[in-house]
């Protein structure tokens, strides 16, 4: 399949599904779900076939309708973005695995399938455009499926939070309106490509102030230092499956999007990239400390969120080809490793009603399976070798320390020792120690549905295949980097 075809069909697949799963409200909700399965495998498939297309390094796009870029909506996908949607659908589609088997899933699911694949379709959209507009207009899509999602079906407590992230997303929109507004006034253009030729032209007070604008925007969305404080509240109350989407890969969208912007239209770095290693530092420190200080699962992860996102921006602040391919191999690993501890968390919560350390225990014993799919991913997310996490931390080390930036990469080592050691708190609160002594454990009768374990155990082993693959992924991560900072073949592209 041609990608002219592929990148306009991940975007309207899922909408159209959307509009098709509504028409199927009081029909048996096996339809909606197979619907669901199949388009979210299909985008699946494509984001394989657009992957291909790139994997030597080049850019492909497709203007839809024909219309001159100028005016018109282009959609455009390079190696990063490719990565970014084969990434994101598996998630998707995986996620969507484990709801089917969530109980708190099936009480909201006449309007749980919608609203998924119009989150689908706003991921996709904001991966392939190429307009600072549109990429407003994929956030959009994007966050108004979440505004739903977050607080569909919830409590008092779950509706609370889930409106502070509502309005934290509400505010975020209106800056970034108003920050189209503006480069739109420095500049006259909106398209990425050619605001990357007509920045150049801006001049450099007003450039980094546009920069640092963008970089507040989306760091709302990728939950950096200071922005971050709506995130842990508001994510450990949702679903377990919505959670786990939002924490694997809403955020990474926001960081996509830093990526994106700062290399495209900033690409010298200047005092913006001194302002992403100080920020990046921060981000790390603060998030591990919060989750050394949670008695939570949720909560714990929803901090280490934070934390492990100041690792991709210490990538990218470097601005170097070995940082920012650190940074995109960290963005990968990170999506399927958070996605899978959270939905470890989501079956500990099933079986045993509560997330609390203080009242669990001796889950390895009552639950050995479970121990395993836990153990894995979180000694990944910890960095410990040979795991995948202990790959990418290795090439953001290796980049910190070619680049002189021995503040910054110390803290990042410090902070791997920290998050290894709230993983061990996690391990002997819930899977250590006798099940008889915990208020609450996970009984072996209570066995959670098949679907949940299985979609847990498939991205477990996605992890491990990194491992296996790591080579051939860096080699991919540094195209995706030489294509960012190099520019032209995606302004060319762009623009042709």
């Amino acid at each position: 399949m041609s990608p002219d075809v592929a990148l306009p069909l991940l975007v309207g697949l899922p909408l159209g599904a959307a509009a098709v799963s509504l028409l199927l409200l009081g029909r048996p909700l096996v339809l909606q779900r197979t619907v669901s399965l199949v388009v979210l495998a299909t985008m699946q498939v494509l984001s394989i076939v657009v992957v291909a297309s790139v994997w030597d390094g080049s850019v492909v796009s497709v203007r839809v309708g024909a219309v001159d870029p100028a005016v018109g909506i282009v959609l455009a996908a390079d190696p990063l973005g490719a990565i970014m949607l084969v990434v994101s659908s598996l998630m998707l589609w995986t996620v969507m695995v484990y709801a089917i088997g969530s109980q708190r899933t099936k009480e909201q699911a006449p309007a749980f399938h919608p609203l998924y694949l119009v989150l689908a379709a706003g991921v996709a959209a904001s991966f392939l455009t190429a307009d600072l507009f549109n990429l407003f207009v994929a956030f959009e899509v994007m966050l108004v499926a979440s505004y739903v999602l977050i607080t569909l079906g919830g409590s008092r407590d779950q509706v609370r939070h889930g409106m502070t992230y509502v309005v934290i997303g509400l505010l975020a929109s209106t800056l970034f309106i108003t920050a189209i507004g503006l480069v739109y006034a420095a500049t006259g253009e909106v398209n990425l490509a050619a605001l990357a030729v007509a920045m150049d032209q801006v001049p450099t007070g007003i450039r980094t102030a546009l920069g640092l604008l963008l970089l507040v925007v989306f760091g709302v969305k990728a939950a950096i230092f200071p922005l971050f404080q709506w995130l842990p509240d508001s994510y450990p109350t949702a679903p377990s499956p919505v959670t786990a989407l939002f924490a694997g890969l809403l955020t990474k969208v926001g960081v996509y999007a830093i990526i994106r912007t700062q290399t495209l239209l900033f690409p010298t770095g200047g005092e913006v990239s001194i302002a992403l290693l100080v920020l990046a530092a921060l981000t790390m420190t603060v998030g591990v400390v919060g989750a050394i200080a949670q008695n939570d699962i949720k909560r714990i992860l929803s901090f280490h969120i934070v934390s492990q996102i100041g690792y991709m921006i210490f990538g990218l602040g470097l601005f170097t080809l070995a940082g920012i391919a650190g940074a995109v191999l960290y963005v990968v690993h990170h999506i399927v490793v958070k996605t899978t501890l959270f939905l470890v968390g989501g079956i500990v919560e099933e079986r045993a009603g509560t997330g609390a350390l203080d009242r669990l225990g001796g889950a390895m014993h009552t639950a050995p399976v479970l121990a395993v799919l836990f153990l894995l991913p979180a000694l990944s997310l910890a960095g410990i070798p040979p795991f995948s996490g202990f790959v990418a931390k290795l090439s953001l080390a290796q980049s910190g320390f070619a680049a002189e930036q021995w503040v910054v990469t110390g803290v990042s080592l410090a902070v791997g020792l920290l998050t290894l050691f709230s993983m061990t708190k996690i391990w002997n609160g819930v899977f250590w120690g006798d099940p008889a002594r915990a208020a609450v454990s996970l009984d072996r009768e209570h066995v959670v549905a098949a679907p949940m374990t299985v979609a847990t155990a498939i991205l477990v082993t996605v992890s491990l295949a990194f491992v296996v693959a790591a080579g051939p992924l860096y080699d991919f991560s540094e195209r995706a980097a030489s294509v960012l900072l190099e520019r032209g073949a995606y302004v060319q592209a762009v623009l042709r």
